[in-house]
């Protein structure tokens, strides 16, 4: 008999499933908007393959760490940790933009310095609770 309500489902995908799809998913998405104009410059490529990377991790770890939270009776730490890495991959896709000058022109007043910097303050805030944050015991 199960305490405390539904059922949970557990599906159950490896983390390198997962990291593939992720992978596989935003390369497609990003190929033609930002990776195909800049393919032929050395230089310039490397810049945005790095961001990619970033992004792909950033979204990695927003994933696996929503599905932690929601199998760990949502725990408020998890909730933290999961909404830094959610901010993590959206300061990581404005670096990408702001890599590629096609797409910067286009969002330039979106992807402004003092708006990034708010992003991580609000990311760094989020980790530090989450990890600082003391369970009380009853």
């Amino acid at each position: 008999m199960q305490k405390g309500g539904a059922a949970v489902q557990h599906h159950s995908v490896s983390k390198l499933t997962l990291l593939a799809i992720i992978t596989a998913s935003i390369i497609a998405i990003l190929w033609i908007p930002v990776i195909m104009p800049h393919i032929t410059h050395p230089a310039m490529i490397y810049h945005i393959s790095l961001h990619t990377i970033s992004v792909i991790i950033a979204v990695f770890l927003s994933v696996v760490s929503i599905f932690a939270y929601r199998r760990k009776n949502h725990s408020l730490r998890l909730l933290f940790m999961s909404l830094g890495f959610c901010l993590l991959a959206a300061i990581e896709f404005l670096y990408l933009f702001h890599a590629t000058a096609n797409i910067a022109d286009v969002i330039i007043p979106i992807v402004d310095v003092e708006l990034s910097h708010a992003i991580l303050l609000i990311m760094l805030t989020l980790f530090g609770i989450g990890v600082l944050k003391v369970n009380k015991t009853v």
